[in-house]
């Protein structure tokens, strides 16, 4: 598929329901996980059919990392395509359960130490990641540890109708989501403030910018694809470190891990593409091993491969 005739992520329109959601959510809370996994199997079937989108780049996804890795251990069918909906509207129900602060603790083994050690020296940075597993869960450490502030950058596209989930329960105070299509200088210097004073910054690189903006080119799964820069010109002009958070299922539960990316970015002027390739190829690279260790936790379903920038 051209890249000229892909729709961009943003482009690529919801059918999630509150109503619906709110609903299987209470089926949880009051029935239990596999009277919620009952209810939700049509639902997500009925998705999954009528999504060809994004069960033909499920589909895709599943067959290059599998030639690429041989982490599935065989060749994907349809059925694990099925199978990788199926999980993101598992993640889904944690997703609203850690941002209610009602998932339960003892599920999440928390490798905190590496951030310990910063909030203890009052030190902030930016936070990278991916659309990967459950990240609301790094909530807990907020729980647990005082002085941990987070600030999640989160495009408006596709935001709305989460925000509105996450008014009906009660988010944690130490997380705030803001709600970004670009970022001017009047947003660097909130930002900056917000750093400086030891806090975090969270911000996702896998997918194209909303609102136009640069991307460079590197080696994915054996196939070259678009990442975006913004993270990495973030870094730059906060002159934070900058670290690596995954949330992946482990067992019946998850796994939360912070790993060390960059002490500084730096984006020189003579050859600042090339630092930027570097950079992002660098995060290419940690998002293959964190697929590699649980494939069914990448929620991208659209042509990842084939993304054009945005229209407008």
């Amino acid at each position: 598929m051209a890249a000229n005739d892909t729709p961009h992520w943003a482009d690529i329109g919801e059918s999630t329901s509150v109503a619906g959601v709110l609903f299987l959510c209470w089926v949880h809370r009051w029935f239990g996980r596999w009277p919620f996994r009952l209810c939700v199997w049509p639902v997500v079937l009925c998705h999954w059919l009528g999504n060809g989108v994004g069960r033909r780049a499920s589909l895709q996804y599943l067959q290059r990392l599998q030639a690429h890795t041989g982490a599935l251990g065989r060749t994907p069918r349809r059925r694990d395509s099925l199978r990788h909906f199926f999980c993101f509207a598992d993640t889904l129900l944690d997703k609203m359960l850690g941002l209610g602060g009602r998932y339960p603790a003892e599920r999440i083994e928390l490798q905190r130490d590496l951030m310990l050690d910063r909030i203890a020296r009052r030190e902030g940075g930016l936070l990278l990641t991916a659309h990967i597993g459950c990240l609301e869960l790094c909530q807990v450490l907020a729980e647990q540890v005082p002085g941990f502030r987070i600030t999640v950058l989160v495009h408006t596209a596709h935001a709305q109708r989460f925000n509105r989930l996450l008014q009906r329960l009660d988010p944690l105070a130490q997380v705030e989501l803001m709600q970004v299509t670009s970022i001017g200088p009047d947003t660097a210097l909130e930002l900056s403030r917000r750093v400086a004073e030891g806090g975090f910054v969270a911000i996702v690189g896998d997918r194209v910018p909303v609102q136009g903006g640069r991307t460079v080119m590197a080696d994915f799964l054996g196939h070259r694809a678009p990442f975006p820069i913004g993270a990495y010109a973030l870094a730059a002009a906060l002159g934070c470190p900058v670290y690596t958070m995954a949330c992946l299922h482990q067992g019946q539960g998850y796994r939360v891990v912070f790993e060390h990316f960059s002490d500084r970015i730096v984006l020189p002027r003579g050859s600042r593409d090339a630092a930027l390739a570097g950079q992002a190829q660098a995060f290419a690279c940690w998002l293959e091993r964190q697929l590699i260790q649980s494939p069914m936790d990448w929620f991208n379903f659209f042509p990842f491969w084939d993304q054009a920038p945005h229209a407008e």
